[in-house]
């Protein structure tokens, strides 16, 4: 039972557990005073992302959570863009309107410093089951605040690779390298490029947004050896390595990829592969899954291999969906009781048995990637999506040092904006309304604003 997660652990003496702050801060020791805290409602508000995965857990929630811990749940679920309005504005104010709520590795790390979300170390170390040891190093780090604390759980991870078409590229008397680099890829994507069959060589997000477009580029601009920012809050949009990267991108997706990029994000390239459109797609880790999913028209026509690089040794990028409880919460160990569950090898368990090993919330467990079941599942991509996850380093992701964490963004708050307006700027120049060059000048000067801030600090 779950209750015996807390009954078990730590009284009267100390425990030592590894998690990712003590790779980076030593050993965290100690129990918390939470047996003499008063007692709790057997409730719970949680704001969380309506993703396919996510809705999932709301039907499961009710038989195979409530009914053995006695904790009801009530779920408010909004789309991506909403639910980071929503949580940002409560966790914020402090209002307490919700206990938990799905955050990412973007948000982990400003939340914990504005003390917003209440540390897990004690949580960790008194539920033995959880296992904290299993969750993913690069996911563990991610999740880990400035101090070496641990302030969210992954519900899953994913990075990012290269998919193509293996009977095309057969076909075609193509041969994909096993570790490509860009300039591989280019040459491919030409010779892959049939529009007469109605087929791109690659598809490459050319949808505006810090989510959208930013997010792949940003890995091509670290491979390139380029920055958004140097050590010092320096920007460096303008630098060679950033204008080669941006010039590459915009020249491969308006030669060889999909109609009208400039409106294509994640969803559109994964349509566009499961119809057939694309002989390349560059993107999550994450879309290995729908692309191999019964049914699918594709299902074991596509290869995986590394993301792409040129300077670096890997460039995959790296994000989570995670958990984190509101500091203002009065039902703290009830939150972490749902959310050690929801983030447990059991739920993992659970979704595979009722739904599908396919579905699993996978990308955060080491343990996933063993599991016999889900290895017979995700067979085609596994390996490739661990590598991907394990390699993804949000310390040094690129030649030179960063001042913040980060590989797809910089983790910052305000990198939502710029990443936005200077996914806008290339947009424009991919649809030829405007140079790569003129982009890139308009926005350096709105990064130099930002860095100017930070220098000041």
């Amino acid at each position: 039972m779950f209750k015996s997660r807390f009954e078990s652990g730590c009284r009267g003496r100390t425990v030592r557990v590894v998690t990712a702050a003590a790779v980076t801060a030593g050993l965290l020791t100690g129990c918390s005073s939470q047996d003499d805290a008063p007692p709790e409602k057997k409730s719970i508000r949680v704001l969380m992302v309506d993703n396919p995965q996510m809705l999932e857990l709301k039907k499961l929630t009710a038989e195979h959570f409530t009914k053995r811990t006695g904790i009801k749940v009530s779920f408010t679920t909004l789309p991506e863009n909403e639910v980071r309005k929503e949580v940002h504005s409560d966790f914020a104010t402090q209002s307490g309107r919700y206990d938990v709520a799905t955050i990412s590795n973007f948000e982990t790390r400003d939340f914990a410093a504005h003390g917003w979300l209440r540390p897990l170390d004690s949580f960790i170390t008194r539920d033995r089951s959880f296992d904290q040891s299993d969750i993913l190093l690069p996911m563990q780090l991610s999740l880990s605040g400035a101090d070496g604390k641990v302030y969210a759980e992954p519900f899953y991870g994913e990075s990012s690779f290269l998919m193509y078409r293996k009977d095309v590229f057969e076909d075609l008397g193509l041969k994909m390298p096993k570790k490509p680099t860009w300039g591989q890829v280019a040459e491919l994507a030409e010779r892959a490029d049939r529009p007469e069959k109605g087929m791109s060589g690659i598809c490459l997000r050319g949808q505006p947004g810090w989510g959208e477009m930013t997010a792949p580029l940003t890995t091509v601009v670290n491979t390139f050896g380029g920055t958004w920012f140097d050590k010092n809050w320096n920007a460096k949009l303008t630098d060679p390595a950033f204008a080669d990267a941006a010039q590459f991108y915009v020249d491969l997706v308006r030669d060889h990829g999909e109609d009208a990029p400039e409106k294509a994000g994640y969803a559109g390239c994964l349509r566009n592969m499961k119809r057939g459109k694309s002989a390349m797609w560059y993107d999550a880790t994450a879309g290995a899954g729908p692309l191999e999913a019964d049914g699918s028209p594709v299902k074991g026509k596509i290869g995986y291999v590394p993301a792409p690089i040129e300077e670096t040794s890997s460039s995959g990028w790296l994000y989570t969906w995670a958990w984190g409880i509101q500091k203002a919460s009065k039902q703290p160990r009830s939150a972490w009781e749902f959310m050690s569950w929801a983030s447990s090898k059991e739920y993992e368990e659970l979704v595979g048995r009722e739904i599908g090993w396919a579905n699993v919330p996978a990308g955060k467990r080491q343990s996933t990637f063993k599991q016999p079941a889900y290895k017979e599942a995700a067979g085609a991509f596994d390996d490739a999506t661990e590598k991907a996850i394990l390699e993804a380093d949000p310390r040094k992701p690129g030649v030179q040092k960063r001042p913040t964490l980060g590989i797809q963004f910089v983790g910052i708050p305000e990198f939502t904006g710029l990443g936005d307006s200077v996914s806008q700027e290339l947009s424009a120049a991919i649809k030829g309304e405007q140079s790569v060059g003129s982009a890139l000048r308009k926005s350096q000067l709105e990064a130099q604003r930002i860095g100017a801030k930070y220098k000041r600090r």
